[in-house]
């Protein structure tokens, strides 16, 4: 069986569950088969969210965050959280060197001026998360830390400060689980969990117990939307789910280079595969899904893909 017949067979075979629906400005306020996309591409260097069962044109595009370049080149990551002051925001990273939020408004398209709050941790930037009550931020910077930034209140993203870095090599992904309360972080040949301490500019991270070895440089960390018990990680060599509570690890597939990867609640893996090709042979203008009509947009190059929901899982 061909590599990409692996990814369709085991999103048919995968087991169902539900997850919470969560709202905010510009989020779709049902979780079906039909939902929405947020994709960094990174040729005009956008976040662009489509309706993953439509062609990714211009003409459908739903939203947009442009923030420009400079810092913000090379759009690394995208998704979205809830906040009680401003509704659904966005969080990006770029490897520009910048991270940051941008309030997503009743216009179909943002821009630098909707940024709430930025910072330049250094490091190739490559995510950025949100622990919710204390309003802190993690980033994820792959020349090795996690920084991050407290407030002194959570309505007010214009007071964070940076307030720690921890040393991790090869960072990548964060991902916050609201179920055990642990930040999870993915780099070089691991996935670690860090537990929070403190509030606002007190706010720390502490290593805890549970660390999953990898093979390779660990590339994304997402929820699987599916079962909220595990989550994803990809790394050099192939694509894994990790047991939260054993922190036991299952290989997936041996696919490389994969780049995004997520299961929704209805079973359906959607992915980006590096193409190795042209000058961001990291990324790929097409979206691959199991169960859907790949989605090609012409002269694009994607590098993450998210589900379009505040949900942390």
């Amino acid at each position: 069986m061909k590599r990409r017949n692996l990814l369709r067979a085991a999103a048919i075979t995968a087991p169902l569950a539900t997850v919470g629906i969560a709202g905010g400005v510009g989020v779709a306020l049902a979780d079906t088969a039909n939902f929405k996309v947020m994709l960094t591409e990174q040729v005009q260097n956008k976040v662009m969210v489509f309706d993953k069962n439509s062609s990714f044109s211009d003409a459908n595009r739903y939203k947009s965050f442009s923030p420009g370049g400079g810092g913000w080149y090379n759009l690394s990551d995208c998704r979205i959280r809830d906040t009680a002051e401003f509704g659904a925001i966005g969080l990006a990273a770029a490897s520009g060197g910048k991270v940051g939020i941008w309030n997503i408004t009743s216009e179909k398209d943002q821009e630098l001026n909707d940024v709430l709050w930025s910072a330049s941790p250094g490091g190739n930037p490559h995510a950025l998360e949100r622990i919710p009550n204390v309003g802190a931020y993690v980033a994820a910077s792959s020349d090795g830390y996690l920084t991050v930034y407290g407030p002194t209140a959570v309505s007010k993203p214009s007071t964070l400060a940076q307030v720690q870095k921890v040393t991790l090599a090869g960072a990548h992904g964060v991902l916050w689980d609201p179920n055990n309360k642990l930040l999870w972080a993915c780099g070089n040949k691991v996935v670690k969990a860090y537990s929070v301490s403190g509030t606002y500019r007190n706010v720390r991270l502490n290593a805890t117990s549970k660390s999953v070895a990898l093979s390779g440089l660990g590339h994304d960390l997402q929820p699987d939307y599916g079962d909220s018990g595990r989550i994803l990680v990809t790394d050099t060599y192939g694509v894994y789910a990790i047991n939260k509570s054993t922190a036991s690890k299952t290989r997936l597939h041996e696919n490389t280079r994969i780049k995004s990867y997520f299961r929704t609640s209805t079973g359906e893996y959607i992915w980006i595969r590096g193409d190795n090709a042209g000058s961001r042979d990291w990324a790929s203008p097409t979206l691959r899904m199991s169960a859907t009509a790949d989605r090609t947009r012409s002269g694009a190059e994607f590098y993450k893909a998210r589900r379009y929901a505040t949900a942390y899982n």
